[in-house]
């Protein structure tokens, strides 16, 4: 098939004007029937309002225009994507303009004016750079149009170049095409971080006033050191997240026990709102009763607050025990309270029930702005390479720590069998399955996902090759498999089978 090009009246440089198409009034216009152009379409015009010059000549904004009115039914359904796209386009088309290019001429000047698009947008004047992640969006919009300007005939060619990749797509692996064009940028488990052990302890310190030592911080005169420390270590301990942990109860928390306890998860602020069960270790649960019982129990006793008239009216409790209490007199379970209606419940001797509390009794939620002062305040004191910390990254935090801790464990018991069962039988089999299935399994329920799926996806993005590394090394000593020559040699082994390059 022959795809003869449409005829493009290339203009001199100019901006061209992005307006957003509205059908209001149109019965005033001279059409005769309503447009066919959605409400919030993009739409852009040269400066001197004109779409073509003459019959069949029609200007590159005509085109995009056409392209831009055609996404609804390809996959864009989103005005603020239609305006995302109009922008990405009209950049580049700009940009070619100034320098005198066809945006639909040969590939030899597309390409060429590509390199110099791609040098301004990282290295030019400020306010024109884009970040990696930006660049690749729009290069990808950019070349979504160049695709349907090919096969609608006004275009012949691209700017872009493209090698062939292997990619998973509908659980078949499938050849797929990568623009060379596109920046690098880092992988997810690169930018989402979580706090190892003595990251952790910082925060846990630095939210209690204390310095890097364990010591009283002298310089530092904050408020509420104790709810802060304990809230915060709960939420580290269990893997909660913020809607969870900021809407827990204080007849929610269980007696400190003398081992690792559960600790429910009610399904009313869960996420998907089903119920799980995370657990909780001896020492954080011990500082949040120690909270309960000091800070806060001054903070409630003879506390006049009462939930503000646009949150709805109060809801007071009064016989209330782990399960449930009467609220306005009707007996219920806390487990299908939401968070909206848990904040507005008064406690029997007033202040709010929520474990969390101001000094006047009300409930207490910004725990986004208390990590980000304690982070702050961490890297300006006492730790330059201290994250950022918000609320979910104590869920990632929990959920490394829990995985550490399983996968030590396993290893070692799998490295154990394995050196008491020598090269086979029914012990590797159960080594195998110790250290593949049961901390997956284990961290999906604590972590309330739906699949194991679900949480191998959630690890990948995450850095687990350390903790896998790590755990592997000391089972390995402990069971004294770190020196076997039996092993060394048959690694070798591996290596010197695999044949040459030239081969």
């Amino acid at each position: 098939m022959v795809v003869v090009r449409r005829r493009v009246v290339v203009l001199p440089s100019t901006p061209m004007l992005l307006i957003f198409f509205s059908s209001r009034g149109w019965e005033s216009w001279d059409v005769e029937a309503a447009p066919l152009i959605p409400e919030r379409m993009p739409v852009l015009v040269d400066d001197d309002l004109r779409f073509e010059d003459g019959p069949g000549c029609v200007r590159p904004a005509a085109v995009v225009n056409r392209w831009l009115r055609e996404l609804p039914a390809c996959g864009v359904p989103a005005p603020r994507s239609w305006a995302a796209y109009a922008r990405a386009v009209k950049d580049w088309v700009e940009f070619l303009a100034g320098h005198g290019i066809d945006v639909l001429g040969p590939r030899e000047q597309l390409k060429l004016a590509l390199g110099k698009y791609a040098e301004d947008r990282s290295a030019g004047p400020v306010e024109r750079r884009l970040a990696a992640s930006t660049w690749s969006q729009h290069i990808s919009i950019v070349s979504m149009f160049y695709r349907w300007a090919m096969a609608e005939g006004y275009a012949s060619a691209e700017p872009f170049t493209y090698r062939t990749a292997k990619a998973m797509v509908g659980g078949m692996v499938r050849d797929v095409r990568v623009n060379l064009a596109m920046r690098r940028t880092p992988k997810p488990h690169v930018t989402i971080k979580y706090l190892e052990a003595d990251f952790a302890t910082l925060l846990l310190n630095a939210l209690a006033g204390l310095d890097r030592d364990g010591q009283a911080d002298a310089g530092y005169a904050g408020r509420e050191l104790a709810r802060n420390r304990a809230v915060v270590g709960l939420a580290l301990a269990t893997g909660l997240r913020l809607q969870e942990f900021s809407s827990l109860l204080v007849y929610e928390i269980p007696t400190p026990p003398s081992r690792p306890g559960a600790l429910p998860v009610p399904s009313g602020v869960a996420k998907g709102r089903k119920f799980r069960t995370s657990w909780i270790s001896v020492e954080a649960l011990r500082v949040v009763h120690d909270y309960v019982t000091l800070d806060r129990a001054a903070a409630v006793e003879g506390a006049s607050w009462c939930p503000p008239a646009r949150w709805g009216p109060a809801l007071r409790v009064s016989e209330p025990d782990m399960r449930g209490g009467r609220i306005n007199g009707v007996r219920r379970d806390w487990d299908a309270l939401t968070p909206g209606e848990r904040r507005r419940l008064v406690a029997p001797d007033g202040g709010s029930c929520l474990l969390a509390v101001r000094s006047d009794g009300g409930p207490f939620t910004a725990w986004a702005t208390v990590l980000e002062r304690a982070s702050d305040r961490i890297r300006a004191r006492v730790e330059l390479r201290f994250p950022h910390v918000h609320p979910h990254r104590l869920r990632h935090s929990f959920a490394m720590a829990t995985l550490e801790r399983l996968v030590d464990g396993h290893y070692r018991r799998a490295a154990e069998l394995v050196a008491a069962g020598g090269d086979g039988g029914p012990d590797a089999a159960l080594a195998l399955y110790l250290s593949k299935a049961d901390p997956l399994l284990v961290l999906r329920d604590l972590m309330g996902h739906s699949s194991v799926t679900t949480t191998e996806a959630y690890l990948r993005r995450l850095d687990t090759t350390r903790i896998f590394g790590e755990a592997y090394a000391r089972a390995g000593a402990a069971a004294g498999l770190a020196d076997d020559p039996a092993a060394d040699t048959e690694v070798a082994a591996e290596f010197t089978d695999e044949p040459g390059e030239d081969d």
